[in-house]
């Protein structure tokens, strides 16, 4: 199988397809975020005179503030106990940089639970790769594949997914298994009997043939409200 790799720069990033049949070929793009928030920013005020409220960094034993020189980082390993680790200690335990997004192998979409999708990036050709980019468009497109890829994201080990978008590509960076919750703990129904006629009343509702009438929805609330 052929390894795909994508390099990375500060702010122009280049994916470079690696092939033994066609050498190296790269392609340098550009990464945006493909969503913003919408929501209204809101900030605490003193309701007096609506002046904003500043938060002190204060230390617990001694109720005063602590200067920014005097803070470091610890990580709690017991109740009350602590490992404190400098920032030279921090950048040797993180994980290497690369300059590379290395596409593991590829898959159908259909395999990846929606459960690991995090953070969808746009990905944009820079000048002169218009016709690489495009051609791992359309070759993703006609196999219907994604590619499975590894990189370093903000001093992170992290896997994403490269897929076809329209004219462009798609870079959804992936949660970690271990950061998804077990569904366990939830109180799920499981042994409820349900009727085949409840089954396709339901399925009409989703998939309907025709308009769905009123006596149909009205038949389904009394169903489901009982």
């Amino acid at each position: 199988m052929p390894a795909y790799c994508m390099v990375l720069c500060s702010e122009t990033q280049d994916i470079v397809v690696k092939k033994s049949a066609f050498g190296l070929v790269n392609l340098p793009v550009r990464l945006y975020s493909a969503t913003e928030s919408q929501s209204l920013a809101s900030h605490m005020l003193h309701k007096k005179d609506l002046s904003r409220i500043q938060f002190q960094r204060v230390a617990e034993s001694t109720g005063k503030e602590v200067p920014a020189e005097e803070i470091v980082k610890g990580y709690e390993v017991e109740k009350n106990q602590y490992v404190i680790l400098a920032d030279e200690e921090l950048r040797e335990v993180a994980p290497e940089k690369s300059t590379g997004i290395d596409i593991q192998e590829f898959v159908n979409e259909a395999e990846i639970s929606s459960l690991y999708f995090e953070k969808p990036y746009y990905l944009e050709p820079d000048k002169g790769a218009g016709k690489a980019f495009a051609l791992l468009r359309e070759a993703l497109m006609k196999t219907g594949k994604v590619g499975i890829a590894q990189f370093v994201l903000r001093n992170r080990d992290s896997l994403c997914m490269l897929k076809p978008h329209g004219q462009g590509l798609v870079l959804n960076a992936f949660r970690f298994a271990s950061e998804i919750r077990s569904m366990e703990e939830l109180s799920l129904p499981s042994n409820e009997k349900i009727s085949p006629s409840e089954v396709s009343l339901a399925i009409k509702l989703i998939e309907p043939d025709d308009p769905v009438s009123i006596s149909v929805k009205s038949g389904l609330e009394r169903t489901w409200g009982s």
